[in-house]
């Protein structure tokens, strides 16, 4: 390799240490706190049950961290319902003080301790609790349940006589949603003759927080829909916003908004989400407030979940009148096809961004050849391959574009000698020597401009597809996360994107030279940017462009084994109304 490939490889891994530095010393000591938490507490419950097996230690115990609430006192009032849905399994805990759905457990899928997956599991605000604020749910209701039947009644009377039922009925095995979709039916009875009023009121959609130490934070997020267009928050929008000092927004523990009509608002974590969507009533407004994680050392930086709730309007209930308001609630995976099945455009919580509609084509891709193939790892190279091949003659376009740019190169640099002091005349020469020779300057970066909006989809698709949990690939474990094989002094190894930023290294060093110095040096950091995308990313993501970088360095290797291009003036019509030559000019007649 040459000194400017070195130079490359190099910062590349300049580049991984310095954001693998600024990560560990943000999240790292919350992370080796929570990691020593779960040792000593297996360790003591190997000591207070030796015979215990994994298998024998109740998921809801273990799904999630330690409540706030006694166990004791939280098992006297609380209620489990399972739900299924096919091989899924969903068991929804409710709270017979608040009048909500305490916790969800998705039985199959499974956290680091390889237990359930536990949404809203360590909050004290139920999802589908009402409050007058988004801290302050409302208590004092007395819960009925019918398990065979799937439905929990919650009643409340008033100070005032107002009476508050909320029914909540989960889907049977079989039904649209099963098992993560429930409703809700909240009913407000005057039986007072008087008419009574109440102000705007919250329904809770309960918290997200991350459910694996390696979750990104910005898929942490409270979002809400209104005239079929999404808006959303993640949780770092509650620290302060400023630059070099300057601060234009002050930290805060809450946010509230009127946006009425509000159609559904959600808590998402990068794969699982929590929907309220609201069927026969408008929302009138959302707030949200964030809370810290347990588990975090002192001193370290914490980490942070977000809990949401929707606003209803205000209401007044004359004497002897019934107000039903209906709601659906979702909670579970982030499937793209289970949340276009809703109805109400709740897919949108996937998050996909601009290029959202590539993100869609890449995920029923990659769905629809896991079928044959069985394997989301050869899904993804298989899907990679064909869209390579798919653009392979424009490739070979742009390459072959490229070698005729470098043949220029000694004329581009003789008259860049030449006219070095006056650009503007450089350009005018430089364009002139293209269009002689037939070259296009900007068709070699084509095929990289049709790459961004592939990447980027494949971006935005592989950091939340729920099918890439627990997806296995050789030394890969878990195609939805980093694939750390060692720490070598603290300091993560993971092999994919050492391989991706050496493939890309490897195609810079043998893909014809292009443009002046400064435009190839800016070209070195490419292997560097990509590195900081992917490092503690899905790794996925680093397996694509892998796939895709291999299969480019072949096709470079096929072209270059052709004859180089032939450097030759093309022949260029004269233009119509031009003066012809002075021997061949006609005589006027008189």
């Amino acid at each position: 390799m040459d000194r400017k490939t070195w130079l490359a490889v190099g910062l590349s891994i300049l580049g991984i240490i310095l954001f693998q530095w600024y990560y560990d010393a943000t999240y790292g000591p919350y992370l080796r706190h929570q990691e020593e938490v779960r040792r000593q507490q297996a360790a003591a419950a190997a000591a207070a049950s030796p015979s215990a097996t994994p298998a024998s230690v109740p998921s809801a115990a273990t799904a999630t961290p330690a409540p706030a609430r006694p166990v004791a006192e939280m098992t006297a009032r609380s209620e489990t319902l399972s739900a299924r849905g096919g091989k899924d399994t969903a068991d929804f805990v409710f709270n017979n003080d608040t009048g909500g759905i305490e916790a969800v457990l998705l039985r199959m899928h499974l956290n680091e301790k390889q237990s359930a997956v536990s949404l809203n599991g360590d909050r004290r605000m139920p999802i589908g609790a009402l409050s007058t604020g988004i801290q302050s749910p409302l208590g004092g209701f007395e819960m009925q349940s019918d398990a065979p039947g799937g439905v929990v009644t919650f009643t409340k009377r008033e100070g005032d006589g107002l009476e508050i039922e909320k029914k909540f009925r989960l889907p049977n095995d079989g039904e649209p949603g099963a098992p993560y979709l429930a409703t809700l039916e909240l009913t407000f009875r005057n039986p007072t003759a008087v008419a009574l009023s109440r102000p705007a009121l919250y329904l809770s959609t309960g918290g997200a927080a991350p459910i694996h130490k390696t979750d990104l934070p910005l898929y942490t997020r409270f979002d809400w829909s209104r005239d079929d267009h999404m808006s959303g928050i993640d949780v770092n929008h509650f620290n302060a916003g400023g630059i070099l000092g300057f601060e234009w927004r002050q930290a805060t523990e809450t946010f509230a908004e009127t946006v009425a009509p509000v159609r559904w608002a959600a808590v998402t974590s990068q794969y699982f989400c929590t929907i309220v969507t609201a069927l026969d009533v408008q929302g009138t407004s959302v707030a949200a407030a964030r809370f810290v994680v347990p588990g975090a050392a002192p001193g370290s930086h914490p980490v942070y979940g977000v809990q949401g709730a929707l606003g209803l309007p205000p209401f007044t209930l004359e004497a002897g009148k019934t107000i039903t308001q209906k709601f659906q609630i979702y909670a579970g995976p982030k499937e793209l096809g289970r949340l276009e099945k809703l109805g109400q455009g709740e897919s949108a919580v996937m998050n996909f961004g601009w290029f959202g509609f590539v993100s869609k084509f890449l995920l029923w891709a990659m769905n629809l050849l896991h079928g044959p193939l069985q394997s989301y790892a050869a899904a993804i190279i298989v899907l990679t391959i064909l869209i390579k091949l798919a653009l392979w003659p424009l490739q070979n376009k742009a390459t072959n574009s490229m070698r005729r740019m470098a043949a220029l190169s000694p004329k581009m640099t003789e008259l860049r000698e030449k006219y070095k002091d006056d650009p503007q005349k450089m350009n005018e020469e430089l364009m002139k020597l293209y269009r002689d020779y037939g070259v296009n300057p900007f068709s070699g970066c084509l095929p990289m401009l049709i790459q961004i909006p592939i990447f980027f989809g494949f971006y935005s698709m592989l950091g939340c597809a729920i099918e890439l949990r627990n997806s296995s690939f050789f030394w890969i474990h878990d195609l939805s996360q980093p694939d750390t094989v060692f720490h070598l002094l603290g300091f993560p190894i993971n092999i994919l994107p050492l391989v991706m930023a050496g493939t890309m290294v490897w195609q810079m060093a043998i893909t014809p030279k292009t443009g002046d110095a400064t435009q190839q040096r800016i070209m070195m950091f490419m292997p560097i940017i990509f590195i900081v995308f992917a490092y503690n990313y899905a790794s996925a993501l680093s397996l694509y462009w892998t796939t895709q970088n291999l299969f480019s360095i072949i096709q470079l290797y096929l072209t270059r084994n052709t004859p180089l291009p032939k450097l030759e003036k093309i022949k260029h019509p004269a233009k119509r109304g031009s003066d012809p030559s002075p021997g061949s000019r006609k005589k006027r007649k008189p």
